[in-house]
């Protein structure tokens, strides 16, 4: 991924990526020291399992706390708009209906953010990027291993 690339996320998974940040360089480097102490404490460094676990656990936690610092540096914060979106976007809820009348709804989100569990999926997926730009009423083909599913979008919101 391109360190310059812009993070599209939402106000709150700008609050969440933040809150892990102050999490992993307060309370974790703050378990992380006690661990070094106590594998100190046990003597000899060199075969002492519980140093090389939190030597591995320092590394990891750096690691990640600069990956959210780069994210976070590169972050562009998608407001939720007033009123009803005319169009997918991101920050936009979906609303799907299939041919059978099933219907699904997904968010539209950043790919740091996406959750497909969770009902929030990339505007760089392949069902984001065939539902970007796209309004209410229009139908979208999307191929599956159970053969191409059709929606039609049936209501655009801001959650």
């Amino acid at each position: 991924m391109s360190q310059n690339k812009p993070v599209y996320l939402t106000a709150e998974g700008l609050k969440r990526l933040q809150d892990e940040l102050t999490t992993l360089k307060t309370v974790k480097r703050q378990e992380i020291a006690a661990a070094f102490e106590q594998a100190i404490e046990e003597g000899d460094l060199r075969e002492n399992a519980g140093y090389d676990e939190a030597r591995r656990a320092q590394w990891d936690n750096d690691r990640r706390i600069s990956e959210l610092e780069s994210i976070l540096a590169r972050a562009v914060v998608v407001e939720a708009g007033n009123g009803t979106p005319l169009e997918v976007g991101l920050g936009v809820s979906v609303e799907l209906e299939t041919d059978t009348g099933a219907r699904m709804s997904l968010t539209i989100v950043g790919s740091h953010e996406a959750d497909v569990f969770n009902g929030k999926i990339s505007n760089e997926s392949p069902m984001g990027q065939r539902l970007m730009g796209k309004k209410v009423g229009d139908r979208v083909e999307y191929p599956s291993p159970k053969g191409v599913q059709s929606y039609t979008i049936v209501e655009l919101s801001y959650k």
